[in-house]
């Protein structure tokens, strides 16, 4: 999977530099390359310092700052790095968005989508998500994200992902899990097809 992470980040600078020698500086200025690439274990400190700073915003919704993003220690962050694969979104060399995912059994599973404070709603969270779901072979791609997080489903949802089943947490809230179809069998777009 990293060797097609990698095609995609080299894809994402090109296009970003592209249109920086069409002239068009001003877009440039605008919207600052941002630099996707594969996650590595070197990265677990940039990362635990994002998803904290991400998930306060969660926390204050919920009213508990008792979730894992927010409890999660650095040793156990380098063990899911270790365990799974990711990307990471940078603006000038600083880390500005994060996203794990692993495929298991045919489903792309995507957890811990975290994004800068200060870069949210820029479309970072829809740049990973889509090269995270291109580097896959899965045939559905799976996230989720709790009942009152309603920025969140909107956007899950203006990307493709359906909600698929809710788990009540016993606290009056919910998990709610959501899922896209990704590449079908025979689909010209699977990776690794020919057509």
């Amino acid at each position: 999977m990293r060797s097609d992470t990698q095609r995609t980040s080299d894809t994402q600078r090109t296009s970003d530099t592209q249109r920086a020698q069409t002239g068009d500086a001003g877009a440039q200025d605008a919207h600052p390359e941002v630099v996707i690439a594969a996650i590595t274990e070197s990265d677990a400190g940039e990362v635990l310092t994002l998803q904290r700073a991400a998930f306060v915003s969660e926390a204050q919704i919920y009213g508990s700052a008792d979730m894992p993003p927010l409890t999660q220690t650095l040793a156990e962050v380098e063990a899911e790095l270790r365990a799974g694969d990711g990307l990471t979104a940078r603006i000038d060399g600083r880390l500005v968005g994060a996203i794990r995912f692993v495929e298991d059994d045919g489903v792309l599973l995507i957890g811990r989508i975290a994004i800068a404070p200060d870069t949210q709603g820029g479309g970072i969270g829809r740049r990973l998500l889509d090269a995270a779901e291109r580097s896959s072979s899965a045939e559905v791609a799976e996230l989720f994200t709790g009942s009152l997080s309603e920025a969140n489903i909107r956007l899950y949802e203006s990307v493709g992902y359906r909600e698929h089943e809710r788990i009540p947490q016993g606290d009056g809230t919910e998990q709610v899990f959501l899922r896209k179809p990704l590449h079908q069998v025979g689909d010209p777009s699977e990776r690794g097809a020919s057509g």
